[in-house]
C-alpha cells in the first residue's frame, strides 16, 4: 500500500521549509533510511529519508517549492502501484480563475472536515500566492481583506508577519504605523561587497532580537577548578580510541543537565498565564557554522551514560557542520551550553534561545596563580561559567544556587560517571 512522505518540522518554531533539491525520481528503489529530498529551513539543511521501503511513485512537490511542516511531498508504494492522492487524504486544488496554471502543492486532508488550502505557485518560485508571509499574517490578512503584495515584509528573508499586517492597517486609517529602524540604511561603497543575507543568519537576528527585546535576562558568573575534571578526562580517553574520546564540553554538558534536574524553573518555559517546567533535560549545545550558529539537542542528557552522550554529540556536530543534520538533532531544546573555551575566551554572556530558560556560558579552562588553602601561592586551571537566565521564571538567589551546583559536581567529577 502507498505511503505518504510528509514534510518534517527542523525545530519548534518552523512553520514551513524549502524542498531545495529532490534526491530520488518517481521510479527509483528506495531503502528505509535513504534519502529522498534536500530540505532548507531558517535552520539548516536536512535530508528527508525514506521510513518505509519501496519506489517512489510521486513526487507532490517541485523543487524550490515552500512547503508547511507536515504537508505530503511524495508517495512511496510497489513499483506500478497506481497512485491516488484523494485515496491517501492529499487534496489537489484547482487552479484560480483567471490565474496562469502551474504546479500547485498538495496538502493532506486534516481531522476537521473543511480542507486545508494549500499553497500555490502562482508566480513558480514555490510561494503561496507569491508572496512569503506567516500563516497568521495570512490569516489577519484574509480577514481584513488586506493583499499582501502591496505589504513590506520585516521578518527573515523579508517575509511577511504579523506586526507588518498591522502596521499597514494602521497607516491605511490615517494612524502612525509601526516605522522602520530610524538609523538610514548603510549606502554600498565601490571597495565594499554586497552579499545576500543567509536564511540562518536572517533567523538568528530575528531570533536574537526577539529574545532580548521580550525576555528580561539577568547574568550570574563563578569561577570553577577544572583540575580534577580535566584529570578525569585526561584518564579516560587514555583507555578510549582517538576517534571515540570524550570533549570538555562533553563533561559540562552532563554536568548541566544534573545540576537542572535540581533547578526545575531553570528547566522550563515561561507560557503567559503558565510556566512549563519541562519533564525532560534536553541541552541544547551551540555549534558554530560557516553561515551561522545551530544547536544540536543532547536529549536526557542527566540519564544518558556520559561515554554515549559524547558519541551522540559527535555524531551531530559532525551532520550540522556537514549540513546534514536530522530533525531530532536540534528538536526539543530545554536549556542550552555556548562553549567558546576553544576560542581562548575567558568569558562572555549568552542570548538565551527561546523557548528555554536559560543558556551557559563557557569560557577557557586556564592556568592562573591561584592561593592555596594554606596561604601559599600555586598554579591551578580555572574556568569561568555564566548563566543567562529568564527573570520571569528564576531569580538570582536560585540561579546562583544552581552555579554552585554546577561547580561541586565539576570540582568533584566522579559524579558525572555515576
Amino acid at each position: 500500500m502507498a505511503e505518504i512522505v510528509n514534510m518534517p518540522k527542523l525545530g519548534f518554531d518552523m512553520q514551513e521549509g524549502q524542498l531545495v533539491r529532490w534526491l530520488k525520481k518517481p521510479g527509483d528503489p528506495v531503502k528505509v533510511g535513504e534519502p529522498l529530498a534536500e530540505i532548507e529551513s531558517d535552520k539548516a539543511t536536512i535530508e528527508v529519508e525514506a521510513y518505509v521501503e519501496g519506489t517512489l511513485l510521486q513526487h507532490l512537490v517541485n523543487e524550490n517549492d515552500w512547503v508547511p511542516i507536515g504537508a505530503p511531498i511524495a508517495v512511496i508504494g510497489q513499483a506500478g502501484e497506481t497512485v491516488d492522492p484523494a485515496a491517501l487524504g492529499v487534496v489537489q486544488p484547482a487552479a484560480e480563475k483567471g490565474a496562469e496554471a502551474a504546479p500547485s502543492t498538495p496538502q493532506q486532508k486534516p481531522a476537521s472536515p473543511a480542507p486545508v488550502a494549500a499553497p500555490k505557485s502562482g508566480n513558480g518560485d514555490g510561494l503561496p500566492d507569491g508572496v512569503r508571509a506567516s500563516p497568521l499574517a495570512r490569516k489577519i490578512a484574509d480577514e481584513q481583506g488586506v493583499s499582501l503584495s502591496r505589504i513590506r515584509g520585516s521578518g527573515p528573508g523579508g517575509r511577511i508577519v504579523k506586526a507588518d499586517v498591522e502596521a499597514h492597517q494602521e497607516g491605511s486609517m490615517g494612524a502612525p504605523a509601526k516605522t522602520a529602524p530610524a538609523y538610514a540604511p548603510v549606502q554600498a561603497g565601490a571597495e565594499d561587497e554586497t552579499i545576500p543575507t543567509p536564511r540562518i543568519r536572517s533567523r538568528i537576528a530575528a531570533r536574537m532580537i526577539e529574545s532580548k527585546a521580550t525576555v528580561p535576562h539577568f547574568y550570574v558568573t563563578t569561577e570553577i577548578d577544572m583540575g580534577a575534571a580535566l584529570d578525569l578526562r585526561k584518564d579516560l580517553n587514555a583507555r578510549r580510541a582517538d576517534d571515540d574520546r570524550l570533549s570538555v564540553n562533553d563533561l559540562i554538558v552532563k554536568a548541566t543537565a544534573l545540576a537542572a534536574r535540581e533547578f526545575p524553573n531553570l528547566n522550563s518555559s515561561y507560557n503567559g498565564d503558565t510556566i512549563i517546567r519541562h519533564g525532560r533535560i534536553n541541552v541544547g549545545i551551540a555549534v558554530a557554522l560557516d553561515e551561522g550558529l545551530i544547536n544540536v539537542v543532547s536529549r536526557d542528557a542527566d540519564i544518558t551514560p556520559l561515554t554515549v552522550m559524547a558519541r551522540s554529540h559527535r555524531e551531530m556536530i559532525a551532520r550540522a557542520r556537514e549540513g546534514k543534520v536530522k530533525p531530532e538533532d536540534v528538536e526539543g531544546e530545554t536549556f542550552a551550553v555556548s562553549n567558546l573555551g576553544v576560542y581562548d575566551v575567558e568569558h562572555f554572556v549568552a542570548i538565551i534561545n527561546p523557548p528555554a530558560a536559560a543558556i551557559l556560558a563557557i569560557g577557557s579552562a586556564r592556568q592562573v596563580p591561584i592561593v592555596k588553602e594554606d596561604g601559599t601561592l600555586g598554579v591551578g586551571r580555572r574556568m569561568k561559567a555564566t548563566i543567562s537566565a529568564d527573570h520571569r521564571v528564576t531569580d538570582g538567589a536560585e540561579a546562583a544556587r544552581f552555579m554552585q551546583r554546577l561547580k561541586e559536581i565539576l570540582e568533584d567529577p566522579l559524579r558525572l560517571l555515576m
